[in-house]
């Protein structure tokens, strides 16, 4: 084995939030300084970031915490951006930082029915979502896993249950932004625990860095950062953890190779239109790809092989979902090798409309590239354009986005 470059594992298993990964990139060496003048640079009321040694169900961790003054100023979402735009960012930070508000911003919007535009940065909480998401990106670029080389890896994220109350009244834990930000992302999660783990800036945070989620990945382990949040409960460590070192594997390679598992199964008595519903759930359920083929069985009958592309900790998951949703009695099971490009997501603006793009990295360079076709349809409608012409726009943009 040879080395390939910086590696990254984040450990959400006891949940996630933006105060709870900054303790752990400053607990594993990332410089308060680098982090302190990033959010400094905002140009908001005064913030102050004091990390600080604690423990958390016996457990030694760093706690970042994010004092700011009594105040409530209203920031739109847009707001946001602009404030992220005008402040002296590293490219890196401020790309990275754009993107996590929003993806964010997306998800409230789309939980609470409104347009982005109109989603206010109290959803989420302000200057502490600010100080979290702009310290977080200022953190992992002074780590270098900003860098297009640098795989980062997140494993599986701890959502908690009940509910708890917001704004909005009660809500259920997960809460729906979290679920809204997570699905479709091929993340795996996991509930239990009292309470909510996982909050809407911390999914928010996780989505946009992760790179591929997953098992800790082969390594040469250099440091480990634990991070703390706020509450110490009895029953469990609240904390994240991240894992900093140099990726094993082949030489030169620009490709991520995982072991995974394709589970299948073949079914001529579902009405096909639950197919679409049944795919969905295994997406839910944490596989990285579901599909269907339409085959021909005995005595020429109609079906179909549906197929998930999965990790060896959500086997069970969609085992369930293929039981619970077709009417299959039996699944197959079969270990596959996966060579898969580094891959991001990036928000580009066509005439004022903000379209999602995903890109395929190779060599740190974009060699595929799709738009989101729910943005570049709503932004069509907008603009009165094709949605043809508005997916040829936003990927050109992607692709030439970092140039």
């Amino acid at each position: 084995m040879t080395q390939r470059g910086a590696c990254a594992w984040i450990d959400a298993s006891g949940g996630a939030s933006g105060d709870m990964l900054l303790g752990a990139l400053l607990d594993v060496g990332a410089p308060l300084e680098a982090v302190a003048a990033a959010v400094g640079s905002l140009g908001v009321e005064p913030i102050e970031i004091r990390p600080h040694q604690v423990r958390r169900h016996g457990l030694r961790a760093t706690k970042a915490e994010v004092e700011v003054r009594d105040v409530a100023v209203p920031r739109t979402v847009a707001d946001v951006l602009g404030l992220v735009e005008r402040a002296t960012l590293a490219p890196a930070v401020a790309s990275f930082a754009g993107d996590v508000f929003r993806v964010l911003g997306t998800a409230e919007a789309a939980v609470h029915g409104e347009d982005l535009e109109r989603i206010h940065l109290h959803e989420v909480g302000a200057l502490d979502s600010l100080a979290d998401v702009v310290g977080t990106a200022a953190a992992l670029d002074s780590l270098g896993l900003l860098d297009p080389a640098a795989r980062v890896v997140v494993g599986s994220i701890g959502l908690g249950s009940g509910s708890i109350d917001t704004a909005h009244g009660p809500l259920p834990v997960p809460v729906p932004a979290v679920l809204a930000i997570l699905a479709g992302r091929g993340a795996p999660v996991a509930s239990g625990g009292d309470g909510e783990l996982c909050t809407p800036t911390g999914a928010a945070l996780l989505a946009t860095v992760a790179a591929e989620w997953g098992a800790l990945p082969p390594m040469r382990i250099d440091s480990v950062g634990v991070g703390a949040g706020t509450a110490d409960p009895p029953g469990r460590a609240n904390v994240l953890r991240i894992v900093l070192g140099t990726a094993l594997g082949p030489a030169g390679a620009p490709w991520r190779q995982n072991d995974l598992f394709e589970l299948e199964a073949t079914v001529d008595d579902l009405d096909p239109r639950l197919w679409p519903a049944v795919l969905d759930s295994l997406v839910e359920a944490g596989a990285a790809d579901a599909w269907l083929t339409p085959v021909v069985m005995r005595k020429g009958r109609p079906g179909h092989v549906v197929t998930a592309l999965i990790s060896d900790e959500i086997v069970d998951a969609a085992t369930r979902v293929l039981f619970t949703s077709s009417t299959t009695l039996g699944v197959r099971l079969r270990p596959v090798s996966r060579r898969a490009l580094p891959r991001d997501e990036v928000v580009v603006s066509v005439d004022g409309c903000d379209v999602r793009v995903k890109r395929g990295l190779l060599d740190g360079r974009p060699v595929t590239v799709q738009a989101e076709y729910a943005d570049a349809a709503a932004a069509a409608e907008r603009l009165g354009l094709p949605v043809r012409t508005v997916l040829d726009r936003a990927a050109g943009l992607a692709r030439t986005r970092d140039e």
